[in-house]
């Protein structure tokens, strides 16, 4: 009996379909759901939840949220998300890139707000990277 998987981000539904499989980026790590799983609600970090709908994966970046498992369907309710298809995989190696510059500056200039904002871009763009098929 497969998964009925819901992805809803403030703007849009991004994903609303029957899936086999679903691996969520929540605050403990890696989690995996599959048909039959205990009722279970987590909170979900940055990063990329993967989805198996028949033979193929499909990647989806978080920004963060909540997942609710109850009776074989999950509602993924999250800040924002994307799904990899739509996303152009050199822009996401260019803010890749350029966040992580960002980052390393914010390290050595000492101001802890401004590294913590970079550490959270960094994540950000790490996760639309992921998701576009880039290997980080």
């Amino acid at each position: 009996m497969p998964l009925t998987v819901r992805v809803i981000s403030p703007d849009k539904t991004v994903w609303d379909s029957a899936a086999e499989e679903v691996i969520l980026p929540s605050t403990t790590g890696q989690l995996g759901i599959l048909s039959g799983h205990a009722p279970l609600l987590t909170a979900l970090d940055i990063g990329v939840m993967r989805v198996r709908a028949s033979k193929d994966w499909q990647a989806i970046a978080l920004m963060g949220g909540f997942a609710e498992v109850e009776n074989d369907e999950v509602i993924i309710l999250v800040n924002g998300a994307e799904r990899g298809e739509g996303i152009d995989r050199e822009a996401a190696r260019t803010a890749y890139s350029e966040a992580e510059t960002r980052l390393n500056q914010a390290r050595s200039s000492g101001n802890r707000q401004e590294q913590i904002q970079a550490e959270k871009a960094m994540r950000r763009a790490r996760a639309r990277f992921q998701a576009a098929g880039g290997m980080v």
